[in-house]
């Protein structure tokens, strides 16, 4: 007898389609409305857990899930006024050329001061009885680094005038039997004002004021005119003054002025340059209508080569009329004296820019604390290198005092 055979599963191919679809239908209903039957808070919680959720709404079938995009909110910017059109990025492959203008680059600021600094000489005269008398080392380092602070880089420092030194000399008291001008003036004030102004980075030119003229004052006076050194007639070049021009031509003149050159120069070793002025000349109007310039400037010449010898690092300045001038008036053709550097005087305001025509060449100009009105169009003019101020009021520390607050 064969054995019998046992059922596998579940017997379910026997019940009818019908059925089963209602069965289904059934309980897909009875578990989306057990909340509403209170059903489904019976069931344990881990079943409850994965039935359907029909307490919220689901979103419709058609709606599409899009991506966010963050756009920043607009900032408010302050209107500027003929600001440039917007810079337009160049595409990769671009048509035709952008029309946007660039971004203009913020001006250099340029300062007066900045440019006054850049002239190579920055100059203040100290008359030869303006500075020293009765002062202290620290009196003349103060008053050096005083001038540093108005903008000065250098001091034009009066050690002769009126035939006389103001320091103490050899060839004076060989000549004349005394060693200076009646002064005060002590030989170690020049040491410590050169020697403050090289610690500050300052020069210091020794002024030769008066040149090779003398008025009645002059302890030579008297005898100059016995020794007959004085040239015929009075110079009237300056109103108020009588000016008795010694003549370098004699021997005794000539040598004179060279010793002395040469002792200053041996004296103060360090000195930067020495400075001579237009007194420096023969006045046309003297008497005689002779024609001196051939021989100053031989004079001049053998001056200044004694004093290169002696101390060839210093510099032969001078501080004169422009070159026309100076020659037609003044015998003084010194475009031929072979001097290191020429400052141009312009203290007459009538010919102001016509002398700066002639300054344009040279080292530079001369001008009065009268004149500092004009101080910042100097500055401003590149192609003057040097501008010096001559205090006629006697008073070098104000003047300093207005240069510095011209330029601010």
């Amino acid at each position: 007898m064969p054995p019998k055979k046992e059922n596998s599963g579940c017997g379910c191919s026997s019940i009818p389609l019908s059925f089963i679809i209602l069965v289904l239908g059934a309980g897909y209903w009875g578990s989306t409305h057990l909340d509403d039957l209170g059903i489904k808070k019976l069931l344990p919680d881990y079943i409850g857990k994965l039935l359907p959720n029909n307490s919220q709404t689901p979103p419709p079938i058609t709606q599409q899930p899009t991506a966010v995009v963050l756009t920043p909110p607009p900032t408010q910017q302050a209107p500027i006024a003929n600001s440039p059109s917007p810079q337009i990025l160049p595409t990769m492959a671009p048509t035709t050329k952008s029309q946007a203008q660039p971004l203009p680059k913020p001006a250099r600021k340029s300062s007066s001061q900045t440019l006054w600094e850049k002239k190579a000489i920055r100059g203040i005269y100290l008359s030869r009885y303006q500075v020293t008398n009765n002062a202290s080392e620290q009196t003349i380092r103060d008053r050096v680094r005083y001038y540093r602070k108005q903008g000065m880089n250098t001091i034009i420092h009066g050690v002769w005038g009126n035939g006389c030194t103001m320091y103490n000399s050899t060839v004076m008291q060989q000549t004349f039997g005394y060693r200076s001008c009646p002064n005060q003036f002590q030989d170690q004030w020049l040491e410590w004002l050169i020697d403050e102004a090289h610690k500050q980075g300052m020069q210091v030119h020794a002024y030769f004021e008066k040149g090779i003229k003398i008025d009645k004052n002059s302890p030579i006076f008297d005898l100059a005119i016995s020794k007959r050194w004085i040239v015929p007639g009075v110079d009237k070049t300056y109103a108020g003054i009588d000016h008795y021009v010694l003549d370098v031509e004699i021997p005794e003149v000539a040598a004179l002025f060279k010793k002395i050159s040469v002792e200053f120069v041996q004296k103060y070793p360090t000195i930067d340059a020495v400075q001579w002025d237009d007194y420096l000349g023969y006045h046309a109007e003297l008497p005689g209508k002779i024609d001196r310039t051939a021989r100053l400037t031989s004079f001049v010449r053998q001056m200044r080569s004694g004093i290169k010898k002696a101390n060839p690092a210093v510099s032969f300045d001078l501080c004169h009329h422009n070159p026309y001038w100076g020659k037609r008036y003044f015998a003084a053709d010194w475009q031929n004296w072979n001097v290191d550097r020429v400052f141009i005087q312009v203290y007459n305001d009538k010919n102001f820019n016509q002398e700066l025509e002639y300054a344009k060449n040279y080292a530079g100009v001369a001008i009065s604390e009268k004149q500092l009105y004009r101080l910042k169009p100097l500055i401003n003019n590149a192609k003057i290198k040097g501008v010096l101020v001559f205090p006629y009021a006697g008073k070098p520390e104000e003047a300093a005092s207005l240069v510095k607050q011209s330029l601010q």
